[in-house]
C-alpha cells in the first residue's frame, strides 16, 4: 500500500472544538470519502487504524470526533454520560453528525458529492439516524450498531441511500424485534436494505479489546464475525464505488 496522506482536521459544533482525523492514499483526484463515526470509546488509536484500513482500500476517510476534544472514555460512568447526553439531545448529536460530513465534505481529498457513512456501535447508531434524518449520503454501514438508541420515524429519511447492516444474532442492543422494526420502517421508507446477522454473535464483535470486557453475555469479540463484516462491508463500498479498486 502506498504512503497515506494524514492530518488531524479541526471543526466545532456550537461552541464545542472536535478534531476529526484525515487520511487517503495520493491522488490526483477527488476520492470517494468514507465519513467514520467511533464507538463508545471516543475516535483513539483503534478507530485511527480502522480509518487507516479503510483508506488502504483507495477512499479518502475522514474519522469524526463526536464526543468533541478528542475525549476518549475508558469506563462505563464516563460512557454512559456521552451517549446519554446525545440520546436525550438527538438535534445535537445529529449535528454534530453532520458537522463532520461537512468538515470531511471541505477537504481538499474529499468528493463532497460521494460520502458514505460507516460506523461501530454508537457510530453504527450514528450512521443510521444520519440516514433516517435526511442526511446527504449514498450510503451507510452500521457495524454492531445500538439498534436501542434509535427513533422510530422513518418519514424524511435519504431514500437514495443504501443501507448495510452488520449485527450479531446475540447481541441484546440490536435483539431480534428491534432488527425487524428497523426493517421494516426502512421498507416502508423505499430504504434499499441489507441485513447481515451472523451467528453465536454478541454486541461489539469486531474489537479484538471485548474479549476482557466484564460483560462477556453482552459484549464479545467473534474473529469471524469480525472477518465476515469487513468483507461485506469491502463489497458494499464496491458495489456502490465500482471504480474504486480495493487491495
Amino acid at each position: 500500500m502506498s504512503a497515506l496522506i494524514e492530518r488531524d482536521v479541526d471543526y466545532s459544533h456550537d461552541g464545542t472544538r472536535m478534531i476529526g482525523y484525515l487520511c487517503a492514499p495520493e491522488s490526483e483526484q477527488k476520492l470517494p470519502t468514507i465519513v467514520l463515526v467511533h464507538d463508545a470509546f471516543g475516535l483513539g488509536e483503534d478507530m485511527i487504524e480502522n480509518a487507516r484500513r479503510f483508506a488502504g482500500l483507495g477512499f479518502a476517510v475522514f474519522a469524526a470526533d463526536v464526543w468533541g476534544d478528542r475525549t476518549t472514555p475508558a469506563t462505563e460512568p464516563e460512557i454512559g454520560p456521552l451517549i446519554g447526553g446525545m440520546v436525550s439531545d438527538r438535534e445535537r448529536w445529529l449535528a454534530r453528525v453532520d458537522a463532520a460530513h461537512a468538515a470531511a465534505a471541505e477537504q481538499q481529498e474529499v468528493d463532497g458529492a460521494a460520502l458514505v457513512t460507516i460506523g461501530y456501535c454508537f457510530g453504527g447508531s450514528s450512521a443510521l439516524e444520519y440516514v433516517r434524518t435526511g442526511g446527504d449520503v449514498v450510503g451507510a454501514v452500521s457495524i454492531h450498531g445500538g439498534l436501542d438508541l434509535l427513533a422510530p420515524d422513518w418519514s424524511s429519511p435519504t431514500a437514495s441511500a443504501r443501507v448495510l447492516l452488520c449485527s450479531g444474532s446475540d447481541d441484546p442492543m440490536a435483539a431480534a424485534e428491534m432488527r425487524e422494526q428497523l426493517q421494516s420502517a426502512m421498507s416502508a421508507a423505499s430504504i434499499d436494505w441489507e441485513l447481515d446477522l451472523y451467528s453465536d454473535t454478541k454486541h461489539a464483535f469486531t474489537n479484538p479489546k471485548s474479549q476482557f470486557s466484564p460483560m462477556p453475555d453482552v459484549v464479545a469479540y467473534n474473529a469471524r464475525s469480525a472477518e465476515r463484516a469487513w468483507q461485506a462491508t469491502k463489497r458494499f463500498l464496491h458495489e456502490l464505488f465500482p471504480h474504486v479498486v480495493a487491495d
